[in-house]
């Protein structure tokens, strides 16, 4: 009979009995618990998580394990016995052992592969020999795979005696003679099918395969093209090697969504969470982008230094280089979020980059125009009430105006083409961060403004 209980209750049960040092009843208590909730308390009492891992029994640890952050699991793998770590990493499923494995040192990976046994070493490191980010390091080969002439009875029964240790058996793979790909067919066609029918006369050779050495990132993109839970996963001889379950790609998806956000707000992408990352490192993550971004500002000096004579004889210009830069900067800083959101969203590809740059042409020129006038009148509003602009108001309010529309569209145009452009050049579009389009809009801002002023103040102001 379960004994679910909710999270507070779970923690006072679980300390009293850990103060009474009873294991029995530890373990019964925690193996009547959903293993989500196992985890939380494994969160909300960290300095009993290897005690917790190591009073369940091992299925229900390992899937415990599983779902936990690097730090966590690193913490319990460190504390627990030999003997339990080597039950622990046997028992996890190959892909989420090798996923483990892989944000290890090497020499730690080295000492803990010998843990394993001869069937599971095999399989992992034949998973680690694939490239990092590869379609490779996510498969498991824990699925049923059957020849073409099999029937639906046999079938089924060899899913009774192996399918306990597949990672899903809603789909079974179909291969030839030569472990060659064929085709796949959920369970439910197989249940219906007359049991002497042959599961070559079901399938329809409609499948959808992923490469072991394509990016995870393609792999998320056909997850979400296709409603699958499970998609093999082929060599270049279309040998069936394993296959990819949706779980696995989800935590990809989530991990290039935190990668991307850090990337896009200045700084690279952080490998462990913010507030267990020493300050040491930490600060070397943000200092490279920082210093980067400073000395594209410092340009904005030697601009300025340019127009130095324009902005002696008219001391009013100088007002409005914060709203002209942070104006363009800002539009920039919107067009470079959206173009990576529906890139990452696999909504547009480089090759649209002309339908982009048309509608942010026209984006451009409606914001800038909206802003253009909400400061041309703003001036000669001003003006008009205070005389705070000399005798010239309109025309410096014409120049704001026509310089806003014109750094605003730059800026949606830059914001826009840059990430496109990186990506074409094989880059992470995610490194044309808003911080660094705003940088560079802000130089090129000044120069459209004092630009304008030029043409529209010559012999008035300047």
């Amino acid at each position: 009979m379960s004994t679910e209980v909710d999270i507070d209750t779970l923690r006072e049960q679980f300390l009293e009995l850990a103060r009474q040092d009873d294991v029995l009843k530890v373990r019964e208590l925690l193996n009547h618990q959903n293993i989500s909730d196992v985890a939380e308390l494994i969160n909300e009492l960290p300095e009993y998580e290897s005690q917790i891992v190591a009073n369940m029994s091992i299925h229900r640890a390992a899937s415990v394990f599983k779902i936990l952050d690097l730090n966590a699991q690193k913490t319990i793998i460190r504390e627990l016995p030999p003997f339990k770590t080597a039950e622990l990493l046997n028992e996890l499923p190959a892909d989420d052992r090798t996923d483990f494995f892989e944000e290890l040192p090497g020499k730690v990976v080295k000492e803990l592969v010998k843990l394993l046994n001869p069937e599971e070493r095999k399989v992992t490191l034949s998973l680690l020999g694939y490239p990092e980010g590869s379609v490779g390091r996510l498969m498991t080969p824990d699925y049923i795979s059957v020849q073409v002439d099999y029937t639906c009875q046999e079938i089924l029964n060899l899913i009774r005696e192996e399918g306990k240790d597949s990672e899903t058996i809603d789909v079974i793979y179909i291969v030839n003679d030569k472990g060659e790909f064929v085709d796949d067919v959920q369970i439910r066609q197989i249940i219906l099918a007359s049991p002497d029918k042959e599961v070559g006369d079901i399938i329809d050779y409609r499948y959808i395969t992923l490469n072991a050495n394509d990016d995870q990132e393609v792999a998320n993109q056909i997850f979400k093209m296709n409603n699958r839970v499970a998609l093999p996963v082929v060599d270049d001889k279309n040998i069936l090697l394993g296959i990819v379950t949706i779980d696995d790609v989800l935590w990809v998806a989530n991990e290039e969504f935190s990668e991307d956000i850090q990337k896009i707000g200045g700084t690279e992408a952080l490998d462990e969470p913010y507030l267990e990352m020493p300050i040491a490192r930490l600060f070397k993550k943000r200092i490279v982008w920082l210093v980067v971004l400073f000395l594209g500002e410092m340009l904005t000096a030697t601009v300025m230094k340019y127009f130095e004579d324009e902005i002696a004889k008219a001391v009013v210009l100088a007002l409005f280089i914060p709203l002209i830069i942070s104006s363009g900067g800002n539009s920039g800083s919107q067009a470079s979020t959206l173009i990576i959101q529906a890139m990452a969203m696999g909504e547009l590809t480089v090759a649209e980059w002309w339908r982009v740059l048309k509608r942010e042409i026209l984006s451009g020129l409606m914001l800038g125009s909206v802003l253009g006038l909400i400061g041309f009148f703003r001036v000669v509003f001003w003006n008009s009430m205070f005389h705070t602009y000399g005798d010239n108001g309109t025309e410096i309010g014409l120049t704001v105006g026509f310089s806003l529309l014109g750094v605003v569209l730059w800026g949606t145009i830059t914001g826009s083409m840059l990430p496109l452009l990186l990506k074409r050049l094989g880059a992470d579009p995610a490194t044309s961060s808003a911080p660094f389009v705003a940088t560079l809009v802000d130089v090129t801002g000044l120069v459209i403004y004092f630009s304008m002023a030029y043409m529209l103040l010559s012999g008035i102001l300047l």
